[in-house]
């Protein structure tokens, strides 16, 4: 093996999946940039870095470097001191300013800025404050630097110390020696699988008792994204010891000591038999069982209190005096008061509201979901009643507004999210109106909903609103469903579709899907639903992205950013990650067109920031994929990068008319939008929605997800696949299973 150092120039490319990288180098003694390739994934431009590997020529790209080993140095001639600085690492010091600092100091720059920083302001433009923000960041590049090497020692991703750096600052070393399992409970994107890694690097035994109980909680926190709420005990152990390459009884030895020590909890009251009659006994994480629980013993005492407005006392009162239980509002009153004519399930749904505390209202698209809603306000504000609306994703609660005409709030916002206490509205401080009508309701998950419920006071009633064949909440449990199936609570369905709506192939399409029936893909000058026979997947993701591009733009007259792709799948060649590669490049390039005086149209780099092989540009769409109470951004939530600020390493985010800022450390909650995977779609519409279904998303081909996607489409939906594929989705029923017991906690 041989070995070199080298100054990186750019990055030509990374894998984010499995690290491979392409570097262009500069080395002492080439003229040339070298290339250097192999798991490079953490280096950055500017980086100085000691490669163990040997040399090979490549018929196609000549002399390269392959890499088998490589630890990241500070840069020791001038030259690299320059390129180092500049490179975004240290805040406040960009390419102009390294510039300066290297030509006033020479090879003296580091010792300086170390030993006697406020002789920078002795450089031109640099002030008492940017040298602060020099300092500071020097010193915590150092202590990142210094974790980086335990890392890289341990034979871990490097990619982890800044975010390590930022939960444990200078105690970052000690805390991983102690106890590396730490690491997954207290850092968001460190997992069970990185931080048993640098266990087993550091020599703890496979059965040791911090390793079985993090390996139990990662078996439970993986089954919650699935949407599981618990675990069966026997699910628990097998996939928990397969994981730890364990023993069954040492990994029930320490469930059992978590669940006295209260980590986990046994549900005692509820039994569910298999087949065989055996009982299954459900384990739960703590945030779960309690949400859980809390949710089924609102909603109860919610439905058994009577309401305090005014509507509710009046027609209570003419039902006893008339002895008519029966007796509600008038709707012919109310179609009136809106010019909208109910149909009779409509009716009914209105009348059921004027008494209902707790009501679901059901329904696929074009069923009058909108309309019936728009009653049941109507109905309220006849009587004075103080309405609230709100929706589970900034999206979802615009449209809520736009269709009512009043204001409709995020559930987040409506209850006054303030990290890092949390939620504002709860018992002490509650909710303040006499109704909440909250649409989109088969996306929240009994987390949010346990959340939302506690703000509820006893005399409000809760109206919830919702499609119950679309995909459920990406989150843990069934709410809408367990309710609905309970039969704890009126439940109206819409099945009718109204005549407007069935001059929409997309509504009348999903609606022949949810009946398990082809869809009509005749195609057609009138229609708004296209079908792209293409089973290649490669030549797949060329026609979407020139349809992206150039053709609908053109035919609909709507910018690019109007239309978006929803895919079956993260991974793949027509999977999330790859549609937005090929979609960013062809829609944001690296470089844009400037015209330079005298020298006419020249073509310049775009601003850029860089995280886990992904680039950052102004103009890209993202998507924020956690929820972040501090920024007030959430899961779901998508946005427009406005600018990027290569010098001190940040960029900001246009999310609906609020700019959002984020460090370089942050980058790994945003992912690129163009496309996205149709379970982050839930609660969205879009004006024009392109979908691959393809035979390579056949483990996801599922009817409600077919559904989920066709029904995102507002304007017009362009399918491109096999129609082998969409039978294949519309046959495809088994629905996995959700373990929660919230149906069975409301009825008993």
């Amino acid at each position: 093996m041989q070995k070199i150092r080298c100054v990186v120039e750019r990055i030509t490319y990374q894998n984010p999946e499995n690290g491979y990288s392409v570097l262009k180098c500069r080395i002492k003694n080439y003229s040339e940039l070298v290339p250097v390739i192999g798991n490079l994934i953490d280096a950055n431009v500017g980086s100085v870095l000691s490669v163990e590997g040997e040399w090979k020529v490549d018929s196609r790209y000549g002399r390269q470097f392959v890499a088998q080993n490589w630890e990241e140095t500070l840069p020791a001639t001038v030259y690299g001191m320059e390129k180092y600085l500049g490179s975004g690492l240290i805040r406040g010091v960009g390419p102009k300013y390294a510039k300066k600092i290297v030509q006033k100091f020479g090879a003296d720059t580091f010792v300086v800025i170390e030993d006697n920083v406020e002789l920078l302001t002795g450089v031109e433009g640099i002030g008492k404050k940017r040298v602060q923000m020099i300092a500071e960041s020097w010193q915590k590049q150092k202590e990142i630097k210094n974790i980086m090497l335990f890392l890289q020692e341990h034979q871990v991703s490097t990619s982890y110390a800044a975010k390590i750096y930022k939960q444990y600052e200078t105690g970052s070393i000690a805390v991983m020696k102690e106890n590396p399992y730490k690491l997954a409970d207290d850092i968001w994107g460190i997992g069970f699988k990185t931080a048993d890694q640098i266990a087993m690097k550091l020599g703890f035994g496979k059965e040791s008792y911090v390793r079985l109980r993090s390996g139990l909680m990662y078996t439970l926190s993986e089954l919650s994204n699935d949407g599981h709420v618990y675990a069966e005990k026997q699910q628990l152990i097998t996939k928990a010891s397969t994981l730890l390459e364990a023993s069954p009884e040492t990994v029930v030895m320490t469930m059992d000591e978590m669940l006295k020590k209260q980590e986990l909890i046994l549900e005692k009251n509820i039994v569910r038999m298999d087949e065989e009659g055996n009982a299954l006994a459900a384990i739960y994480l703590p945030p779960f069982y309690y949400a859980e629980v809390g949710v089924a013993g609102k909603l109860k005492k919610l439905i058994s209190a009577p309401a305090g407005d005014r509507l509710y006392e009046r027609l209570m009162e003419a039902r006893k005096s008339t002895g008519n239980e029966m007796l509600s509002v008038d709707v012919n009153v109310i179609q009136e008061k809106t010019g909208m004519e109910y149909d009779e399930v409509q009716a009914e749904a209105i009348r059921l509201a004027a008494t209902a505390k707790v009501m679901v209202l059901t329904g696929g698209p074009g069923t009058g979901k909108t309309t019936t809603t728009h009653g049941i306000i109507a109905a309220y504000r006849a009587y004075g009643l103080k309405i609230l609306l709100a929706a589970p994703t900034g999206r979802a609660a615009k449209r809520m507004s736009e269709a009512t005409g009043m204001e409709a709030k995020t559930i987040h916002r409506l209850l006054e999210c303030k990290p890092p206490e949390g939620y504002q509205k709860n018992e002490e401080n509650p909710l303040e109106g006499d109704v909440l009508i909250v649409d989109e309701c088969s996306m929240i998950d009994v987390i949010l909903m346990n959340s939302l419920l506690k703000a509820i006071p006893p005399a409000m009633r809760l109206i919830l609103v919702g499609d119950i064949d679309q995909l459920p909440s990406v989150g843990p449990g069934n709410v809408l469903r367990d309710m609905i199936d309970s039969g704890a609570f009126p439940v109206v369905r819409l099945t009718r579709i109204f005549r407007q709506a069935r001059e929409s192939r997309i509504i009348m399409n999903a609606h022949r899907i949810n009946e398990g029936k082809m869809p009509d893909i005749s195609n057609g000058r009138n229609t708004d639903f296209f079908f792209m026979e293409n089973e290649d997947a490669e030549a797949a993701v060329s026609q979407i992205v020139e349809l992206v591009k150039k053709k609908l733009p053109g035919y609909y007259h709507v910018e690019p950013s109007q239309i978006q792709v929803l895919t079956p799948m993260q991974r793949g060649v027509v999977g999330a990650t790859n549609l937005n590669l090929s979609l960013q490049e062809a829609l944001n390039p690296p470089e844009h067109e400037v015209f330079m005086r005298g020298r006419g149209k020249a073509a310049l780099p775009k601003e850029c920031l860089r995280r886990s092989g992904y680039a950052y540009r102004a103009e890209d769409k993202v998507m924020q994929v956690r929820n972040n109470y501090d920024k007030e951004v959430f899961n779901g939530d998508i946005g427009i990068i406005e600018s990027v600020n290569e010098t001190d390493r940040t960029l900001v985010v246009n999310f609906d008319g609020r700019s959002v800022s984020y460090d370089v450390t942050e980058l790994d909650e945003l992912v690129h939008a163009y496309a996205t995977t149709i379970h982050k779609a839930q609660g969205s519409e879009y004006p024009i929605v392109v979908m691959p279904v393809l035979m390579n998303h056949y483990v996801m081909l599922q009817r409600n997800l077919l559904y989920t996607g066709i029904t995102r489409a507002k304007k017009a939906l362009v399918v491109v696949g096999a129609k082998k594929a969409l039978s294949y989705a519309v046959k495809n029923v088994t629905v996995t299973k959700r373990n929660t017991l919230l149906r069975e906690r409301l009825k008993g």
